[in-house]
């Protein structure tokens, strides 16, 4: 692990206890944390989108404020569901926000996570799929926005308005596709992430059940992918993160919020086995305990060691100033001794293949 950064769900909504009431609450103190998180050394600062719920959708217009507002952190998604995406018009919008944050993109794509609405994306306009998932309409959208920020010529031109040819889309960002990541779930995703040369977004879960950590699961499903990333002929130096929630107990409020609960020692914390769409999966482990001890557990995480990103899922419900202060204490007592790099020493890098 060299670098970290903050995943936030952008949860809102008239709850108890929320500092986050509506949806331009979520927004603006969003922006405020990447604002902050940046004067930290922080590397990264990525949102989730979800569709038909409280949380955050619609990530251009918000990366592009946060972007503006930030000088090193990288911004991107951890995913943009592609099946509610037009693949060119997205194309465009990557470029224009590649170009505003000069080169500090991380944008995360997939087919999407479970969503509150069944089919949601037939009502934006896709349909046809012939997955009940939808995965054959993401993969097909895909390889289009591919070929779109390649700068491949996808339509003829008009006679009347251009000389005779194809065009491609415009902007243009150059370097966008070494930074277009792909979340995987499982193994076979993870291999075909690998295949296509892009880079790999894991989560806190993984879509396999074999009794072993997630930790170790993760692992494999690295391995796999730069083994495919390199039998596919690339080259490059392809990123891998994984996501996990991590909570420095410091001060008496963070004993309050994630302490002790139900009795047993922290570190008896034990990955879960739940089903996620129709998928029995392994989901990881809350960690929360004292500096010294995090730096242990997360050092016998082999997937935190082989990534060179961790996400850290924040309670963004919390508020800016309480979060500030969940990565400044990650940032001072536990990222160093994992490797950490703050972004004053230069953007996140991968591993050669």
């Amino acid at each position: 692990m060299r670098s970290f950064g903050f995943l936030s769900f952008g949860h809102y909504g008239p709850v108890p206890g929320s500092r986050v009431r509506t949806a331009g609450d979520m927004l603006k103190q969003t922006i405020e944390l990447a604002e902050g998180a940046d004067e930290i050394g922080v590397n990264g600062a990525y949102v989730r989108v979800h569709h038909f719920a409280r949380q955050a959708a619609s990530p251009i217009p918000l990366l592009t404020a946060m972007a503006a507002r930030t000088k090193r952190i990288e911004v991107g998604t951890g995913v943009i569901d592609m099946r509610y995406e037009n693949p060119l018009y997205l194309a465009e919008e990557a470029a224009a926000l590649d170009l505003i944050s000069d080169g500090r993109l991380a944008f995360g794509v997939s087919r999407g996570s479970p969503e509150t609405a069944l089919r949601g994306y037939e009502a934006f306009g896709y349909t046809g799929s012939e997955d009940p998932r939808g995965a054959d309409m993401a993969r097909d959208k895909f390889e289009l926005f591919l070929r779109a920020i390649e700068g491949d010529t996808l339509v003829d031109s008009d006679p009347q308005m251009a000389p005779p040819g194809r065009l491609a889309i415009e902007p243009q960002s150059p370097g966008l596709r070494d930074r277009i990541w792909w979340g995987a779930g499982s193994r076979d995703t993870a291999v075909n992430a690998g295949r296509m040369g892009v880079n790999l977004m894991s989560s806190t879960l993984v879509t396999e059940a074999t009794g072993e950590p997630l930790g170790i699961l993760q692992r494999k499903q690295i391995d796999d992918y730069r083994e495919a990333y390199k039998a596919a002929g690339h080259t490059g130096k392809p990123r891998v993160s994984v996501s996990r929630s991590v909570f420095p107990i410091i001060t008496e409020q963070d004993e309050l919020y994630f302490g002790l609960r139900g009795g047993g020692p922290r570190s008896e914390a034990q990955d879960q086995i739940g089903v996620i769409d129709g998928f029995r999966s392994t989901f990881g482990r809350t960690y929360a305990d004292t500096p010294d001890r995090l730096i242990e557990q997360l050092k016998a995480d082999e997937a935190v060691m082989a990534a060179d990103t961790l996400m850290l899922t924040i309670p963004n419900q919390l508020g800016p100033e309480y979060n500030l202060h969940i990565l400044e204490s990650f940032a001072k007592h536990v990222a160093p001794a994992l490797g950490w790099k703050p972004n004053t020493e230069g953007p996140a890098v991968g591993d050669a293949v």
